[in-house]
């Protein structure tokens, strides 16, 4: 089944235009953020749904750069579509049907921001040597990219390291206690997706119990107490 780093959607204007929303770009997830203080700040659902029109307004610097102002965007976007767009590219999801008041459900996907420590990811990042500069990153990144990215890097120095490791003898994934992730596929293929890793009692069926020695079926008797009951 194919993957991807992250969901995208297409809207309609009003005037027929259909903008492609994917998740913001950092350069404008980091304005938007500021933005977003607003939201948190509001009295009451109008406010907040007024400081929400002031974010998306910034979004449409990446989505439609000739939507300027927050009357322009009013003029050309309603209020569900601007909901939808919140959604794809901020994770931002409001419904406007639900009885919850809007800043508390806006509040719900802003939560964990301020926590985030975007300099220390991008400096990670940045160490692949692609970009010029901060900004070039910023600006060709999402946060869904930029976490996919690093994962693949980390997971690249860790087989450096255990290659390097292996050459001194030292298994890696032993001494940190890491799992082979062929085998971690194997052992979820044989329980049919039940096992938590290769080491699980599960995994132990069939072809692959035979070969240990024992196994669900292959000599490891258990009763089943539901029947009992």
């Amino acid at each position: 089944m194919p993957t991807q780093i992250y969901d995208n959607t297409i809207v309609t204007l009003m005037d027929g235009r259909e903008l492609y929303i994917t998740p913001l770009k950092i350069k404008y997830l980091k304005l938007f953020m500021q933005e977003f203080q607003n939201v948190k700040a509001a009295k009451n659902d109008s406010e907040a749904i007024d400081a929400l029109c002031s974010c998306t307004t910034i979004m449409m610097r990446q989505y439609c750069p000739e939507i300027k102002t927050q009357e322009e965007l009013e003029d050309n976007i309603d209020m569900p579509t601007i909901y939808k767009i919140l959604e794809y590219s901020a994770g931002i999801k409001i419904n406007d049907k639900s009885e919850e008041p809007v800043k508390e459900q806006a509040e719900k996907g802003g939560s964990s921001w301020d926590e985030l420590d975007l300099a220390e990811l991008e400096s990670e990042v940045f160490l692949l040597g692609i970009w010029k500069d901060y900004d070039e990153l910023e600006s060709s990144m999402s946060m869904p990219e930029l976490t996919a990215t690093l994962k693949i890097k980390r997971d690249l120095d860790y087989q450096n390291k255990k290659f390097l490791a292996a050459m001194q003898g030292v298994d890696l994934d032993k001494a940190s206690g890491k799992q082979d992730a062929w085998q971690e596929m194997k052992a979820r293929v044989f329980s049919q997706g039940k096992a938590a890793n290769a080491k699980d009692v599960l995994a132990l069926q069939g072809v692959n119990a035979q070969k240990a020695g024992f196994g669900i079926g292959m000599g490891l008797e258990y009763e089943d107490l539901t029947q009992n009951k």
